[in-house]
């Protein structure tokens, strides 16, 4: 079972405060909070053979100890006489987590909030000014609980990959075949990133276990310090009308406006957060019931594919965007593809025009929700 942390627990020597009493999770496996997709991705790299070994040699090639030198040089680490608030609830992220090693974290001036888990040999946490500024405390140990979630995983790793790549992509611009080879996995690596940050916002979550902070943490960062003019059930509807809305060229225009990204939507994020946070997983694991580091070793490959399969098709069964209903009904076997598309881009409608007689299965799905 989880245990409760009793305020004024002690750790590593120091007497550590939580605002209030939080539920902690030992031996807690990231399994337990990873995304479907994140989670396959992530065993099946860890399975394959002298994969480790090989990114590990990359560290000569990768500015990673100049990284080290930069924010110990030019940035404030956290610590008890620097950041006190921070690193407080930085130790109560791992102590929840179970996290042996607090990693070091540092912050960076930078009007832009944002924060990062990088580093290969052991992960380092980054968070900027902008960010300490903008959220409240409660929204912050969210954030930290994002990052050290991320450290668990043994996303530092990739993420340093992908920044190194992103950056020799802009060097060898001129190198058509070179860039081109580069980008292709740069866009792999931000497709598997964004998947990461969902797990993550599910670590944030299971450090602060307080949704309206995650919730007001995200909006935050899409809208500013103005929480008096949002409310987070309008934000929601945003994510609502975001996927719903639209025909077949929104739809394609939703996947060519995040390629780019590193990170989902915000407004996606939170739909997606809320949804687990309602789920039976979410109870169960504050129930005490989750995977163990322990069990790590006997995962199967198979298992976690075919677990991610089952959720992608899910995803888009009970999806409300156009690209997605089509797929469902043409995989449902309905009929008439080619007015379906012409349609699709001319918006979804219940009815088709008058000169284009209607093929379609009484339940293919047209008729908007």
């Amino acid at each position: 079972m989880g245990e409760d942390m009793s305020d004024g627990h002690e750790q590593g020597g120091h007497e550590n405060v939580p605002s209030r009493q939080r539920r902690r999770f030992p031996g807690i496996s990231s399994r337990a909070y990873e995304h479907p997709a994140d989670r396959s991705a992530l065993v099946a790299l860890r399975k394959l053979s002298g994969f480790d070994t090989v990114f590990k040699a990359l560290s000569g090639l990768l500015p990673e100890r100049s990284l080290r030198l930069l924010f110990l040089s030019d940035s404030v680490r956290v610590s008890d006489q620097q950041f006190a608030h921070l690193n407080d609830m930085l130790r109560d992220a791992c102590y929840i987590l179970d996290l042996e090693k607090v990693p070091p974290m540092y912050v960076n001036q930078d009007p832009q909030p944002n924060a990062m888990c990088i580093g290969l040999d052991e992960p380092i946490i980054v968070v900027t000014t902008g960010l300490v500024e903008l959220l409240d405390e409660e929204e912050m140990r969210a954030v930290i609980g994002h990052e050290v979630g991320h450290a668990l995983s043994g996303h530092s790793v990739y993420r340093t990959i992908l920044l190194f790549l992103t950056s020799l992509a802009v060097r060898v611009a001129w190198i058509p075949l070179g860039n081109i080879a580069i980008m292709a996995i740069v866009t792999a690596l931000r497709e598997w990133f964004r998947k990461s940050e969902l797990s993550a916002d599910r670590a944030g979550l299971l450090v602060g276990q307080d949704l309206q902070a995650s919730m007001r943490g995200l909006m935050k960062i899409a809208g500013g310090n103005h929480l008096h003019e949002m409310n987070v059930d309008a934000f929601l509807k945003q994510a609502e009308e975001y996927e719903a809305g639209g025909d077949l060229r929104d739809s394609v225009l939703k996947i060519l406006n995040v390629l780019p990204r590193s990170h989902p939507f915000t407004t996606v994020r939170a739909a997606e957060l809320k949804k687990w946070a309602e789920s039976r997983d979410y109870q169960r694991l504050m129930d005490g019931h989750y995977q163990r580091r322990s069990e790590d070793k006997d995962t199967s490959v198979t298992d976690s594919f075919r677990e991610s399969a089952s959720h992608y098709a899910t995803h888009v069964k009970s999806s409300k965007d156009p690209l997605m209903k089509l797929v469902t009904d043409l995989a449902g076997g309905a009929g008439d593809l080619g007015g379906r598309v012409r349609r699709g881009f001319g918006g979804f409608t219940s009815t088709p025009p008058k000169d284009e007689p209607r093929h379609d299965t009484p339940d293919d799905g047209d008729t908007e929700n």
